[in-house]
């Protein structure tokens, strides 16, 4: 058996979908396990990561688990220790968490630090271990759906700014064999699309999936702070545009890392743009 935590999310979904596919008994912990269809060999559960007491018998008798931290798991919440024994008395031998590339490229950036130990604690779990760090997700670009939809528009810090971002899809795929599969043990794997691109290309990428032109409008840092702020806390806010405005070198880069663990190359983001192509429409 095979837990997966955050199961209904962008990467989650996806993993329960990929273990049940390939004929795993598959345990789904989701805050929201109501709106998941039924699929045969998958118990869905209520829980998350925040909640290492309420996670015990959801994990009982998982020989693997899937960690993703809650978005409000890095700044406050369970201790990574208590997850950990939590994992560890439920008897799981494998565990396969989603960390951040940001975690390495800035080690000192208050806005990774839960996920900085969580990793720490996963290392010295006893348990054999796989580390994924993606970088920006693909999906972040449905924040852009509402405008897309009602004003052919996004708005958008850094217009031409390129970074590689990874379809969440890749993302799951790589979680699975890393659940699944020998061979991952003591592995961090940084996990990226196959290029940069910028906003203003990503705009111009959902255009050309609808056959209409979409405008690309470029918000100031302050402008972009002041919504962010709306739903993050202020240092994430910070450390994201710091990602997004000035990117280190190393997150510009394209990581070779879903091609070799998959055997094909990372999905661009036109891909994911064209499987995601109602929510924009």
């Amino acid at each position: 058996m095979i837990a997966v935590t955050g199961a209904t999310g962008n990467v989650g979904r996806v993993l329960v979908e990929l273990l049940a596919g390939a004929g795993e008994e598959v345990v789904a912990v989701s805050r929201r396990p109501g709106s998941a269809p039924p699929a045969p060999g998958v118990r869905w559960v209520p829980g998350g990561a925040g909640d290492a007491a309420g996670l015990r018998a959801a994990l009982d008798g998982a020989r693997a688990v899937f960690l993703v931290l809650g978005g409000e798991l890095n700044f406050r919440g369970e201790s990574p220790d208590a997850l950990l024994d939590a994992v560890a008395d439920a008897g799981a031998e494998r565990i396969v968490l989603v960390s951040s590339q940001v975690s390495a490229t800035r080690p000192d950036a208050p806005s990774h630090a839960r996920l900085r130990a969580f990793e720490a604690a996963v290392r010295a779990s006893g348990r054999e271990f796989t580390i994924l760090r993606p970088g920006g997700f693909a999906s972040n670009a449905l924040a852009w759906a509402d405008a897309v939809r009602a004003e052919r528009t996004v708005f958008a810090p850094f217009g031409d700014v390129a970074l590689p971002v990874v379809d969440p899809a890749d993302i799951a795929a790589v979680a699975a064999a890393a659940l699944r599969e020998d061979g991952h043990a003591g592995r961090v794997y940084e996990l990226t699309g196959p290029e940069p691109i910028s906003p203003r290309e990503q705009a111009g990428a959902i255009a050309a999936a609808l056959g209409e032109e979409v405008a690309f409008v470029e918000l100031s840092r302050e402008a972009a702070h002041a919504g962010m702020a709306r739903f993050l806390p202020e240092q994430v806010v910070a450390g994201t545009l710091d990602v997004l405005g000035a990117p280190l070198p190393a997150e510009r880069r394209a990581s070779a890392d879903v091609a070799a663990v998959l055997g094909r190359p990372a999905a661009p983001f036109a891909a994911w743009v064209a499987r995601n192509l109602p929510a924009f429409a």
